[in-house]
């Protein structure tokens, strides 16, 4: 097993930040957060996609023509990861095939300046994934100290620990990846809860898992078995009923593990085999959508009190994750049909075509807004309403979009790439009015 850790150029001398650590154990979530205004891992600082209270972002811009684009920056090689933001940085995972790296890039929060770029793989590529997938689609996390990332490398996933002046801490093996039915890659983000680093590790394989690893010394706190089945979805960390749980779906059921112990706290068997998205919840109900081989959208729930379905229907919400406001579910499907749910009993209240289908990306809200981008590029603006479909914008960001957008400084980041084949280029841009 090859393993490289190097930066590509010296490092710039930071300044050390301290951060105070609290855990957010209010209905919607038990989750790592050193700051509001951060970014620090997948579906951000309350697990939801919610940009916090008070922010804001541009309805419109124009990539071509430069409007409302604060910066754009030119990334190395192809990857479907989601952007974090931590002090004054934004980290981005990507994959450089020329080479066959898998790398961490460092830029400025404020100028979108590539400030370093660190090979943690190198030679070690998966030999075959989706033509869907990329070999850097997991999004790192972040403590506010040191950044972790996970990736599909020598047959294996790999978990990473770094000082966010790029400094290893560790590097831990977590389970065996060789799927055998099909060589479709991975794309299972990791997740801070307390000191916890949670990572997924779901295929065909006796090693199929979901695991904890101790942030200060990578070494496995616990680990459960997972069912030897392909399946894709992040876990996600929250507390519904004043408990604390793990969830995730996948597998034809839906879990919940104590997220100290790993102890399973409930199970539903439904859902499907396979499922991308990430599980979403209200105060009461979880909800999950997925497609393979069984197509639907599902809701139970919270506490486990009733094993089975409070309700579901046959629209397929694949790789993207939906998203919850009170009371409410909007989801967009894989035939790019916009909806939106009543979580007490399913009722659809509206549903509007925004595009004719492929769909990775998974909607953000920012003050009453949903921000929700096609495969092709586009990026569609609606009001977070109930009440009707309103669309308030659609914006071309590129033509081949994959990572979900980012709230940050009442400004998006929008990972997207122009072009195609030995022309494709990916860029960050940080749309916006300032």
């Amino acid at each position: 097993m090859k393993r490289i850790f190097t930066a590509s150029h010296t490092l710039f001398t930071t300044r050390e930040l301290l951060f105070a650590l609290m855990i957010l154990t209010s209905g919607f979530g038990l989750v790592h957060s050193v700051d509001a205004e951060d970014w620090l891992q997948w579906r951000g600082p309350e697990a939801n996609n919610h940009a916090p209270d008070g922010a804001d972002a541009p309805v419109r811009w124009n990539i071509d023509r430069g409007e409302n684009v604060v910066w754009k920056t030119a990334i190395p090689g192809r990857g479907h990861s989601t952007p974090i933001v931590v002090a004054d940085a934004i980290f981005l995972t990507t994959a450089v095939k020329d080479d066959e790296t898998q790398r961490l890039l460092k830029f400025d929060r404020s100028t979108g300046r590539l400030l370093d770029n660190w090979v943690i793989h190198q030679g070690t590529l998966p030999g075959r994934i989706h033509s869907n997938n990329s070999h850097a689609s997991p999004s790192p996390a972040s403590d506010g100290q040191n950044v972790y990332v996970s990736f599909h490398t020598d047959d294996a996933i790999v978990v990473t620990s770094v000082t966010t002046d790029g400094q290893q801490n560790w590097q831990q093996r977590v389970s065996a990846y060789r799927p055998s039915r099909f060589q479709f890659g991975y794309g299972a983000s990791p997740i801070l809860v307390d000191d916890l680093l949670i990572v997924a590790a779901e295929y065909d394989g006796s090693e199929s898992c979901l695991a904890a690893l101790d942030t200060r010394t990578g070494k496995t706190r616990w680990r459960v078995d997972r069912p030897s089945n392909l399946n894709f979805a992040t876990p996600i960390a929250t507390t519904i009923g004043g408990q604390p749980m793990v969830l995730i779906s996948g597998a034809d059921m839906i879990n919940a593990y104590d997220p100290q112990t790993g102890r399973e706290l409930w199970r539903v068997d439904t859902a499907t085999a396979a499922i991308c998205g990430t599980v979403v919840w209200d105060d009461r109900r979880v909800i999950t959508s997925g497609g393979n081989p069984g197509s639907g959208t599902w809701c139970v729930l919270g506490d486990g009190s009733a094993n089975d379905v409070q309700w579901e229907n046959n629209v397929k919400c694949y790789e993207q994750s939906l998203l919850t406001i009170p009371n409410y579910v909007f989801g967009v499907a894989d035939s790019g049909v916009a909806y939106c749910w009543r979580t007490m009993d399913g009722k659809r209240m509206w549903q509007s075509r925004l595009f004719g289908g492929g769909i990775s990306s998974s909607p953000t809200l920012v003050n009453g807004r949903v921000y929700v981008g096609s495969e092709d590029g586009e990026i569609f603006v609606f009001k977070a309403s109930p009440d009707r479909f309103d669309l308030l914008a659609t914006n071309q960001t590129g033509n081949s979009f994959f990572a979900t957008p980012v709230p940050i400084d009442d400004r998006l980041l929008l990972r997207t790439a122009v072009g195609t084949g030995g022309n494709r280029q990916e860029y960050l841009i940080a749309v916006g009015t300032r």
